[in-house]
């Protein structure tokens, strides 16, 4: 069973703001549709996005989705 808080799902999206003039998590969460408080627990891996969530932000970065968010597997059983 997985603990409370920070999900195994990493991304990329700051690196990718950056990377994009420097975009602002607000003007993320414009184009997307949502608060940018969800883009930043969405960045902080507090918030695991939902899939039309985590596709329209790869969409705004044109990139694929493996290339925004990484699933780090467990090393054990569960």
């Amino acid at each position: 069973m997985m603990a409370k808080g920070k999900t195994r799902i990493t991304n990329e999206i700051r690196r990718l703001r950056f990377q994009h003039g420097e975009m602002t998590q607000q003007a993320l969460a414009d184009r997307i549709g949502v608060t940018r408080q969800t883009v930043n627990a969405i960045e902080g891996s507090k918030y695991s996005p939902s899939l039309e969530v985590a596709f329209q932000i790869a969409q705004v970065f044109e990139v694929p989705l493996d290339r925004v968010f990484h699933y780090q597997a467990s090393s054990r059983q569960e």
